[in-house]
């Protein structure tokens, strides 16, 4: 009934029977239909568009979740890289230094950091070395232990040094001359025995002797074990020790004579047996260790007191504040003071050295001296020829100094460098590794420079091509797997105790000349020369370059896209100094030219024309040793072709306007340091302010040009030969080196244009100029080398080449013997007004490649 009721038709007052209602229901049942439908559809629709923005927001947020896994991923694979060794196998054999394999070059100077000391070719090194003091009768030290140019010695350098076996060194402090020498004779399994002997010489006139204390010393760098054996109540006589690499040894002490043959001398005698925490502290407990209650009490002659070791009071509260962990080691010192003159010879005997003949002291060291000596000679007129070409002996011995004093200042470190990528918040260690090497200056830089050694090995390579094989792989040996090698080897406490901390941390984008290449192409050079007969030797050196091959790959690569220009085929250097602010002209460290003029303001539009021409000689040699290999060489061709392309060159680097090939970038010369304003409020006192700083200020906007210095940098094409012989270029950069209003002096080409605005300008408040002026030795030997290739070679500048070849080698020859005879060292730079030695000393890196502008041999 009750749904019966609920279909009841109702009439209307319009229809008495109701039929004309029938149609009209039906089209509403139609539109109640059809609106049903469209309402299922509209909420069908809002359902799938809500439904899609879900699915959206689903596959957003996974898609999110997946692209930041990834970028962690990335960034951390990234921030890893950096620290990731090279993967191809290491050129050297890790043992290839050890007494087993290298028994003869196990045991060296290896120290170039201290006036006199020695030590092996491996990680953890036993260590021997020589401090001294002048006892003036005051309670001043004046202790000599490392290089220092505040010493102010009149000269040291060694006289004599084959590389090998031994070596003669003169030491000239105040008032007398110290002459360390040292011979090494192998056997055993542990890399031999060797003698130092050391004489002590006035080379004053006053009635007085001087007194001197010398202080032998031997530690060991946290392994290993020493003990002090005392005879004669105080004296040292000996001290036995044990070490991983060295099995056990003994190191003797024997009195100072008054000569070689006579007897003993009256001399008192202290010592000290203590722990270190690392070898970068010795001097600092030698000196902490002092005492002057001792008296020097000769059987004829005035009782004095002097100062000497006694006991060492370490700061352990200190040492626990700043949490060192550093394993200890032994320290052991033998001190002996006598008057001048004097002469006393320290024994290193090895404990597996059982069928030695003799101790190689006395008479015997000298004759085995006497030997070396005479060898040296021969080989020294042999690879280099002065006397042939008549040279006076002064300039001999200057030339056999320059040769010692490079191979006297190789260096054997081991350690981490401290390195950072963008990828890196903070700064991480380096794989360990060691490196032998040679060091620019043995007070100043004593550490590995990667443009420097590259020269260095110009002249070592004349010398013992076996070292500069060994350096070549050290180096590349430390290449990661970017194929990035840091620039500048700071590897241990002793290294980084010498550097300030700003340029402790290494940055990967960051170059440097690629100057190994140089000391490579002399390789191929000695390759080509090699007779047929000399199979074996051809070999040798097929099988290292082989080695060397995947590294030197991957290192040409990360140069060639790393250090790209904005430019198809041109170059950037990377890691400009970004404060414009301060600089009258931001530094390019990686450049070697440190503060040489760029465009005023760095940008990455800047083209480089020295690494443009680094990059040309590169990949030259990269397709010659590819060639030499059987190796695919046909890229590498095809960028030297490119690059070597003087059209291209000249499109990319040649300013009309100055008739050089320059740099170009964003620059304006106009541009001053000048006192910043501090504003000081009336009644204020003035020193509750900042003080006023240098700052630039920039006269005239920069623009893209090319930059408008004229100097070293503008000579690259002509320095490594990538000009053409009878290219019209050539004579404008002829005719700009022999102009003394430009670069040409009496005693070399100095390094920016005397009329250039930067010209000895300072470049901050603090730093005086240094490639904006001075003569460099490195630069004058490639361009001495350049005129003698264009001399030599088929084209219109020949005889122009030739007359400046002659003028140039001149100059230079004379200026730095010169000084070397006035001052007692060969020097870092020289002023193009004087003529006279300035920078740090001795610097006895690439300035020694004086010597090979002697011989004429490029």
């Amino acid at each position: 009934m009750g749904r019966q009721q609920h279909r009841k038709r109702v009439l209307t007052n319009n229809s008495k029977d109701g039929s004309d209602t029938i149609p009209n229901r039906k089209e509403e049942k139609k539109k109640d239909i059809a609106n049903s439908i469209f309402l299922h559809k509209e909420k069908k629709k809002k359902l799938n568009v809500g439904q899609l923005f879900i699915n959206i927001s689903i596959g957003l947020c996974i898609f999110s979740l997946i692209w930041f896994f990834y970028a962690l991923y990335m960034r951390s694979y990234l921030a890893k890289r950096i620290i990731t060794p090279h993967p191809s196998d290491k050129i050297l054999h890790p043992n290839s230094t050890s007494a087993a394999v290298s028994p003869d070059r196990f045991w060296g100077s290896y120290r170039p950091q201290v006036y006199f000391g020695m030590k092996t070719r491996s990680p953890k090194s036993i260590v021997t070395g020589l401090m001294w003091m002048r006892q003036d009768g005051g309670g001043d030290v004046n202790l000599r232990h490392t290089c220092e140019q505040g010493d102010r010695l009149q000269s040291y350098g060694w006289l004599m040094h084959d590389g090998v076996s031994f070596g003669i060194q003169e030491i000239r402090d105040t008032d007398f001359t110290l002459t360390t020498e040292f011979v090494k004779r192998t056997g055993g399994e542990h890399g031999g025995d060797w003698t130092w002997r050391v004489t002590a010489k006035q080379q004053s006139s006053t009635p007085q002797a001087p007194m001197i204390s010398l202080l032998f010393y031997v530690a060991t760098d946290s392994q290993g074990s020493l003990q002090a054996h005392v005879e004669e109540k105080n004296r040292l006589g000996s001290v036995t020790g044990f070490s991983e690499e060295l099995g056990h040894f003994k190191l003797t002490f024997r009195k100072p004579a008054a000569g070689e043959t006579a007897g003993a001398k009256y001399a008192s005698y202290n010592h000290l047996k203590t722990v270190s925490p690392g070898l970068d502290k010795l001097t600092d407990i030698v000196k902490n260790s002092l005492d002057g209650r001792f008296i020097y009490n000769p059987p004829s002659g005035e009782k004095r007191y002097y100062i000497a070791v006694d006991t060492y009071k370490p700061p352990s509260l200190q040492q626990q504040q700043r949490g060192e962990t550093k394993k200890e080691g032994d320290f052991a010192v033998h001190q002996v003071t006598v008057q001048t003159p004097f002469q006393m010879e320290v024994l290193f005997e090895s404990g597996s050295f059982r069928d030695r003949p003799n101790q190689l002291v006395g008479e015997v060291m000298t004759e085995e001296l006497e030997k070396r000596k005479s060898a040296f000679e021969v080989k020294f007129e042999e690879t280099f020829g002065l006397q042939r070409q008549g040279y006076a002996p002064a300039l001999i011995k200057f030339g056999k100094a320059a040769l010692s004093n490079m191979l006297g200042g190789m260096g054997y470190f081991y350690g981490q460098s401290v390195v950072q990528s963008v990828y890196n918040e903070y700064p991480l260690a380096y794989p360990e590794g060691p490196l032998f090497t040679a060091v620019p200056s043995r007070s100043f830089f004593p550490r590995g420079f990667l443009w420097d050694e590259g020269f260095h090995q110009l002249l070592i390579s004349k010398w013992d091509p076996q070292i500069t094989r060994e350096s070549l792989a050290h180096w590349l040996d430390l290449m990661n797997v970017e194929g990035w090698i840091p620039r500048e080897q700071i590897l241990d406490d002793e290294a980084r105790s010498k550097v300030p901390a700003e340029f402790i941390v290494q940055r990967n984008e960051n170059a440097n000349p690629p100057t190994l290449f140089l000391a490579l192409q002399k390789l191929l050079e000695r390759v080509s020369g090699v007779s047929e007969a000399d199979g074996q030797a051809q070999e040798h050196t097929n099988a290292f370059l082989r080695r060397l091959f995947p590294r030197l790959q991957t290192w040409f690569e990360w140069y060639n896209t790393t250090q790209a220009g904005p430019l198809p085929n041109s170059y950037r250097w990377r890691g400009r100094d970004k404060d414009t602010n301060l600089f009258l002209n931001p530094k390019t460290l990686t450049s070697g030219l440190d503060d040489y003029p760029r465009a005023s303001h760095p940008s990455q539009d800047e083209r480089h024309v020295d690494l443009y021409c680094w990059m040309a000689l590169a990949s030259g040699i990269m397709a010659d040793v590819a060639k030499l290999l059987g190796e695919p060489h046909q890229e590498y061709e095809r960028i030297y072709q490119v690059l070597s392309d003087n059209s291209l060159l000249s499109e990319l680097h040649w300013s009309e306007q100055l008739k050089a090939f320059s740099d170009y970038g964003n620059h304006t010369q106009a541009v001053v340091l000048q006192r910043e304003k501090v504003y000081v409020p009336p009644g204020q006192p003035r020193h509750q302010f900042p003080v006023a700083r240098l700052v630039r200020s920039v006269r005239k906007a920069p623009k893209l040009q090319y930059v408008n210095a004229l100097g070293y940098v503008n000579l690259f094409p002509f320095l490594l030969q990538i000009l053409t012989p009878d290219s019209p270029k050539l004579e404008h950069i002829l005719k700009d080196m022999r102009d003394e209003q430009k670069l040409w002096t009496p005693y070399g080409l100095r390094s920016l244009s005397k009329s250039d605005p930067l010209y000895m300008k300072r470049n901050t408040e603090h730093d005086a100029p240094y490639w904006r002026g001075p003569i460099w030795i490195n630069i004058n030997y490639l361009a001495i080398r350049a005129l003698h290739y264009y001399a030599n070679s088929k084209g219109p500048y020949r005889e122009k080449a030739a007359a400046l070849y002659q003028d140039l080698r001149k100059n230079i020859i004379e200026n730095v013997n010169r000084q070397y005879m006035e001052t007692g060292y060969i020097w870092e730079q020289y002023s193009d007004i004087t003529g006279r030695g300035q920078g740090s000393h001795p610097f006895t890196g690439w300035s020694a490649l004086s010597l090979l502008i002697m011989a004429e041999q490029y």
